[in-house]
């Protein structure tokens, strides 16, 4: 009778555990993919094309536009993609305006192996000379999804519109779009200070940067 009684509470400590797995197994997974902001709202980044029309003529961009062709061109270097394209309308004078615009393009840090030419059809009597470049824009479907009761959550889930706001404020901040696809190459090393270290290894000097005076400070003196 005592053995009987032990099979059969092994029988039930068994189907005791067989029937919480099967309980706890896909819900788990399920929530965590409500619980990730990413998956819930993810970042889409799509490319968007740059332009900027410019009156020109052979002596150059008309000085109230300089101002704007400087910083679309700053632009260009702080967050472009490939190339920079100058085109203007075809005839008359458009091949030196192209070319003192490419010319001040060059002037700005720009090779000219990134600089494109080119001709484009323009509307009668419109000779403004156009630039454009490629660059990438993060952003995520709208926020407001309140199609839940949030004061009946049976089945303890997060909302739909959780994390949303975050993601927003990631799209926006990120300072170039093209670092949530994929990371930047590692600049180059410092060598002077990477001598400055092995030297200082090598004679059995600290190789820590001496601090002054106003960047020694104590997180706190409780229990001193």
């Amino acid at each position: 009778m005592r053995e009987m009684t032990n099979i059969l509470f092994r029988g039930l400590c068994l189907a005791a555990v067989l029937t919480a797995g099967s309980c706890t197994g896909s819900s788990s997974d399920e929530k965590m993919t409500l619980d990730d902001p990413s998956a819930n709202h993810p970042i889409m980044v799509e490319p968007l094309t740059q332009s900027l029309h410019v009156s020109a003529s052979a002596e150059g961009i008309a000085p109230a536009e300089l101002g704007r062709f400087y910083a679309f061109v700053s632009n260009y270097e702080a967050h472009g993609n490939g190339k920079i394209v100058i085109s203007a309308p075809d005839g008359g004078q458009a091949s030196s305006e192209v070319a003192w615009i490419a010319d001040r393009v060059n002037a700005m840090s720009v090779s000219r192996d990134q600089i494109l030419i080119a001709n484009q059809d323009a509307p009668p009597g419109d000779d403004r000379v156009e630039l454009n470049y490629v660059t990438y824009q993060a952003s995520t479907a709208p926020c407001g999804d309140w199609s839940e009761d949030l004061a009946y959550t049976i089945d303890n889930k997060t909302a739909a519109n959780f994390g949303c706001s975050i993601q927003h404020n990631v799209a926006a901040m990120v300072s170039d779009p093209r670092d949530l696809l994929s990371p930047r190459p590692m600049d180059g090393s410092d060598s002077n200070r990477r001598a400055t270290v092995v030297t200082n290894y090598e004679k059995g000097e600290p190789t820590a940067a001496a601090k002054t005076a106003d960047q020694k400070s104590a997180i706190s003196d409780v229990g001193k």
